[in-house]
């Protein structure tokens, strides 16, 4: 078993598709394919059932996946470990957010890095705050950023910024418990500490529509379809332009959080961002 090998076996994985891992990883078709084989070959198992033009994971496969990408990420944090004696003068770091601090706060602290630190290439993947954690629990980034707190012995989160959500409408509403509400999906850190200080208000929200971006549910307000809550930063032109009235309702504010890996050497590079982020 070769790291190539795992490195196929994770990009053919996340695509079940292995024409598009090939293209991913700049390889042909038939050198990925092989790659496959002989790893499936060599320990006698089925990692993949190959279903119309494309693939799809056996059990076995889904349970090696994880296991495939520590691998992987083990071998880039030595690969870092060494690379870390060169200074910061070259080296990559894989981002991870959730969406308000990936649109709205993240990408000033990439610019400040990046003109401190050219050298560096910067990757930032946007996902809900649950995912964040996966990714990075699982080796798939070196750091992540996001609005609420996510719980697990294989995560060190430091609070970052202080960010505030506010709820809002088309027009003022009356009755926060009869009004239709438009949500995150879940998994969404503004969904959660919504629906926390709901809880504590006693409210139990008529859910009219889920969506999967904050952009699409000012937009769904704005055009009339009920009430939400979201960060300040990502209402206030709305506020100001009088498409949207702020709703009182008290809602603590919240952190954003770096999130590394627990018990996992951390990069020089991804260190100094953590500074830069940190302040």
């Amino acid at each position: 078993m070769t790291l190539e090998q795992l490195r196929i076996f994770i990009a053919v994985a996340e695509r079940q598709h292995v024409t598009e891992a090939a293209r991913a990883l700049n390889l042909t078709q038939s050198a990925t394919s092989a790659a496959i084989a002989a790893l499936e070959e060599r320990h006698d198992v089925r990692l993949f059932d190959r279903v119309g033009r494309g693939v799809v994971l056996t059990d076995l496969g889904r349970s090696f996946l994880p296991e495939a990408r520590a691998v992987i990420a083990r071998a880039e944090d030595a690969a870092g470990f060494l690379a870390a004696s060169m200074g910061l003068h070259h080296g990559r770091l894989r981002l991870v957010a959730s969406q308000t601090v990936a649109n709205y706060w993240l990408p000033r602290v990439m610019q400040t890095f990046h003109a401190a630190h050219p050298g560096i290439d910067l990757t930032l993947r946007i996902l809900n705050t649950y995912d964040v954690g996966q990714a990075v629990a699982e080796g798939e980034a070196d750091l992540g950023f996001v609005e609420d707190e996510v719980t697990s012995a294989a995560l060190t989160l430091t609070p970052a910024a202080t960010d505030q959500l506010v709820i809002v409408a088309a027009a003022p509403v009356a009755d926060l418990a009869q009004t239709p509400w438009v949500m995150r999906e879940q998994g969404s850190g503004t969904r959660a500490i919504l629906e926390q200080a709901l809880t504590a208000a006693g409210i139990t929200p008529r859910i009219a529509l889920e969506l999967p971006s904050n952009e699409a549910v000012r937009a769904a307000v704005e055009a009339g379809a009920g009430v939400t809550a979201l960060s300040r930063v990502v209402v206030e032109a709305s506020l100001a332009a009088g498409r949207l009235t702020e709703i009182a309702f008290p809602i603590p504010p919240r952190q954003f959080h770096a999130v590394r890996p627990t018990g996992r050497h951390v990069s020089r590079a991804a260190q100094a961002f953590l500074e830069c982020a940190l302040g």
